[in-house]
């Protein structure tokens, strides 16, 4: 079965007409989750799905799971999946290559009657995003126990909406209790949302585990003073003292390279005027690695620093810790059965670490799992101009077909 190959042709309209449903004047996608338009986008999925003669389960926070059937039904499914949500300002492929690539391995076995040992299915998780309800990741996240269903339904919009009565709304609301599907594996092949790949001219990324991630909020409080007659040594300055902490989050990363990553994303400057010494400076800090004693250890230098440039500066600093997610090494089957599939078709391949967030971070604690990464144009993710070569994606479900059938195990 080396030559079995899937239809590149069909994978790439199915991926365009998917992105005609709340597509965009530059190009790119508007499907925030659990609006109509999203109902739109599952539904148009789901009928692929039922047409390729696959049966539907929905469960209880939306999470869809599109079954063809194995000759053991006794035997956990293998799973692969992604979202068909988008940001606001989104792309076309982003999380729905993941999910049009495993329905493009579903035809590709119709076409060729090929049986498999255990069934194969194709999931679609809900709210993936986080850009209309938080938390991210939302379907997974409750699917593996992360967070609880209640949480998930009390979460509401700007406008007050909330998620259980939006799931109704659009008829997504299901009865299977989340975590009550079997997974016997997972695959999740994604755009890699960064230029390592294309940088490096490969076709292919095996994906050994994700970044770990600690959030901050950090407030440094002043004094709001008129910026013509207060000396320069008299000053309360907030923002100062901010961008010294700024500067310290970038160089924290770097001393923890190759893996480190620092990041100061959003800043609130108050009052923010032009001839006004900014009185509270409120902004965000983001420390990533792949390594959580590293990351742990960059927590540590972020909090020392702060005290330090609180007792020298003589200002309040408030630093909060909101958020953490481990680093999510993969199983060391699936990431093995990518690398040998990589090189079984020939494609020019490399080890890619993610530092993005992704569904296969929670299924990974549920069942073994593994990603796949193919090359996005100049790096750019969660834009309208996002792009993906034809021929990436081809070769990227490719090894998705090959690496669920060494898992599934075809019929003799």
């Amino acid at each position: 079965m080396n030559e079995l190959r899937i239809n590149g042709d069909r994978l790439w309209k199915s991926l365009m007409d998917l992105a005609a449903i709340g597509a965009t004047e530059k190009g790119g996608v508007k499907r925030l989750a659990l609006t109509d338009l999203d109902r739109q986008g599952r539904d148009l999925v789901v009928k692929w799905a039922v047409d390729a003669g696959l049966s539907i389960t929905v469960d209880q926070i939306g999470n869809v799971f599109m079954r063809r059937e194995g000759r053991n039904p006794a035997l956990p499914p293998i799973v692969t999946g992604s979202h068909v949500d988008t940001q606001p300002t989104g792309g076309k492929f982003d999380g729905n290559y993941g999910v049009l690539a495993g329905l493009e391995v579903v035809r590709t076995l119709n076409d060729m009657n090929i049986q498999t040992e255990a069934p194969i299915e194709v999931a679609f998780w809900t709210n993936e995003e986080g850009s209309r309800f938080v938390p991210v990741m939302m379907g997974s996240g409750v699917f593996c126990g992360a967070f609880s269903l209640e949480t998930a339904y009390a979460a509401v919009d700007t406008e007050g909406k909330s998620v259980r009565e939006e799931l109704e709304r659009i008829g997504y609301l299901g009865d299977e209790v989340p975590g009550r599907h079997p997974i016997g594996a997972y695959f999740e092949t994604h755009i890699e949302q960064g230029p390592v790949l294309e940088d490096a001219d490969k076709v292919i990324g095996v994906v050994p585990a994700v970044m770990g991630l600690s959030w901050y909020d950090c407030t440094v409080s002043g004094m709001e003073a008129h910026a013509g007659p207060t000396p320069m040594g008299l000053r309360r300055d907030a923002l100062q003292v901010a961008t010294v902490i700024m500067q310290e989050v970038v160089q924290i990363a770097n001393r923890y390279q190759p893996y480190g990553r620092g990041t100061v994303g959003m800043v609130e400057v108050f009052p923010n005027s032009r001839n006004v010494i900014p009185g509270r400076v409120k902004f965000s800090i983001d420390l990533r690695n792949v390594n959580d004693e590293l990351l742990g250890t960059m927590h540590e230098e972020m909090l020392a620093f702060v005290a330090k440039t609180r007792e020298q500066s003589g200002l309040p600093i408030d630093l909060e810790r909101v958020s953490y997610y481990p680093p999510c090494p993969f199983h060391p089957d699936c990431v093995g059965a990518v690398r040998a599939v990589t090189e079984k078709l020939g494609y020019s391949t490399m080890d890619v670490v993610s530092g993005a967030g992704h569904d296969a971070i929670y299924a990974a604690r549920v069942a073994p799992s593994g990603m796949i990464f193919v090359p996005c144009k100049d790096g750019i993710s969660h834009n309208e101009i996002e792009d993906a070569q034809p021929a990436h994606l081809e070769a990227g479900c490719n090894v998705l077909l090959h690496a669920m059938l060494e898992r599934a195990r075809i019929v003799d």
